[in-house]
């Protein structure tokens, strides 16, 4: 008997699980590689899509940095701790140039405000001294006056309205001087002959020093009657007091004393006008900010 050879178309054996694995990961592998060549193609040659390349070369160009690789974003000006120091400072310095200009502004108001009140003053003394001397009423003036003075020169401005009932010019004192001079020359009432004698003879020999006036009534009376014109009532006054007729002259002698205390009382006034309220202001003393 002949020994049996194995024959040629047996059927191989069967593959491992091992190799089965491996072959399965190769397929898949030349499957991957093959599908990325068939993309490829499909784009051109390009290994990414249009819009793709396009936003990654955009984002290339300058300028054009993306959100995560740009800085971050500056503060705005003013918010550091210097800048805004330095705008405190600023804005005390304009404060204080403004609180300035104000303190300026009410000092010279106020200075205003009292040369105003020094002149308002003076036009109604000088109004009162107008009216007394023209002889005419008081009238709308004495409001003012009372007003004005009543309070700090009372007994000033009694005087002068008791004088505007009462009014004397100088013209009145002269035409009452040249009414009664006769008298004043002629001597006492009740004088006898003796005593007028003695006057009479007394004024024939008169002795005085060459600078000294002359003491004659005649004298005296031209002297009067040119110091009226002048406006010098008190030396008038003196005059016709050592005058021989003086009692004849008493309403003259009221009259002329009404006149000088009316004028003092005016003085008065006036002198308060302008040294009253129309003082300049004390400037207002501020503090500068540090």
């Amino acid at each position: 008997m002949s020994r049996e050879e194995p024959s040629v178309l047996a059927p191989a054996r069967g593959l491992s699980p091992l190799g089965t694995t491996l072959l399965i990961a190769v397929l898949a592998f030349l499957g991957g590689i093959a599908a990325f060549a068939g993309l490829v193609k499909l784009n051109g040659g390009s290994l990414w899509p249009n819009g793709a390349a396009t936003a990654v070369e955009a984002s290339a160009e300058p300028g054009n940095e993306t959100a995560a690789s740009a800085p971050p974003p500056e503060l705005p000006p003013g918010t550091d701790l210097a800048t805004l120091n330095a705008r405190e400072q600023a804005l005390a310095t304009r404060l204080d140039t403004i609180e300035g200009r104000l303190t300026a502004v009410d000092n010279d108001s106020r200075v205003a405000g009292a040369y105003a009140a020094r002149a308002e003053g003076l036009l109604i003394a000088f109004a009162t001294r107008r009216i007394l001397d023209r002889g005419l009423p008081i009238g709308a003036i004495e409001e003012p006056l009372r007003a004005r003075f009543g309070s700090s020169h009372p007994d000033a401005v009694a005087t002068i309205l008791r004088a505007a009932n009462e009014p004397v010019t100088l013209e009145d004192l002269r035409l009452a001087l040249d009414t009664i001079a006769p008298r004043l020359a002629a001597g006492a009432p009740g004088e006898g002959p003796l005593s007028r004698f003695r006057r009479l003879t007394g004024d024939l020999l008169v002795l005085r020093q060459e600078t000294s006036p002359s003491p004659r009534p005649a004298d005296r009376l031209t002297r009067a009657r040119r110091m009226i014109d002048a406006g010098q009532v008190e030396a008038a006054l003196a005059e016709v007091s050592h005058m021989p007729g003086i009692d004849y002259a008493e309403n003259w002698v009221s009259a002329a004393k009404r006149y000088i205390a009316a004028r003092r009382a005016l003085s008065e006034i006036e002198l308060a006008a302008m040294q009253g309220p129309g003082a300049p202001a004390t400037p207002i003393q501020t503090e500068t900010r540090q």
